[in-house]
């Protein structure tokens, strides 16, 4: 690749690494490449990397354990994260799948990076219309325990009649956050509409796959 210069803002990225499958969500406002067919990116642990922006715009980038890019060292991408989100917006008592995938990502994160977690329980329902509510604030105390936080940040947002994107974006938005943890199965279940995260979301977004 023979440059890459430009201003970088977060937009959808796909991130996996060889322990866990994640997908690091990013947006760039300015990117500029000029690529050969040699050209690739080479960064210090084995995973892919996928920037795409609104039209068509698409790298792929396979990451070499051993290698750098064009010799500057790789970076973790994690390094600055000292505050993430957790976002649920399913509604089973007990946690859905993919919900208890991202709390534990999140606590993972958290606990390797020092940083500080928030909850935001979001429902189109006003509280009182959720009978199972506080066993779901409940079974979320326990799997963030789980993960070794018994502390952290516990937001509602219940019928406030929002897309639980713009409500998202509003959290990230007060709480200055670094980073949003999101499972796909709240994209395939239509709770967050992706086509939304780049607008809505001020920062990062770590979309986990089924």
């Amino acid at each position: 690749m023979a440059s890459f210069a430009s201003s970088l803002l977060p937009m959808p990225l796909t991130f996996r690494n060889s322990t866990d499958s994640l997908q690091l969500a990013f947006r760039l406002d300015r990117l500029s490449l000029s690529t050969t067919s040699q050209s690739s990116l080479h960064f210090r642990r084995p995973s892919s990397l996928l920037f795409s922006r609104g039209s068509s715009f698409k790298v792929r980038a396979e990451l070499n354990e051993a290698e750098t890019v064009q010799g500057v060292e790789s970076v973790d991408a994690f390094a600055s994260v000292k505050h993430v989100l957790l976002p649920i917006t399913d509604r089973n008592p007990y946690l859905s799948e993919g919900t208890r995938q991202a709390a534990a990502t999140t606590t993972s994160l958290a606990k390797k990076y020092g940083a500080d977690i928030t909850v935001v329980v979001i429902d189109d329902k006003p509280k009182e219309s959720i009978p199972e509510h506080d066993t779901q604030i409940s079974s979320i105390r326990w799997h963030l325990s789980e993960g070794g936080f018994k502390e952290f940040g516990l937001m509602e947002r219940l019928g406030e009649g929002k897309l639980p994107t713009a409500i998202i974006g509003e959290v990230a938005d007060e709480l200055n956050l670094d980073m949003v943890v999101l499972s796909m199965e709240s994209i395939h279940s239509k709770h967050v509409d992706a086509n939304l995260l780049a607008e809505f979301i001020p920062c990062p977004v770590l979309l986990l796959p089924l």
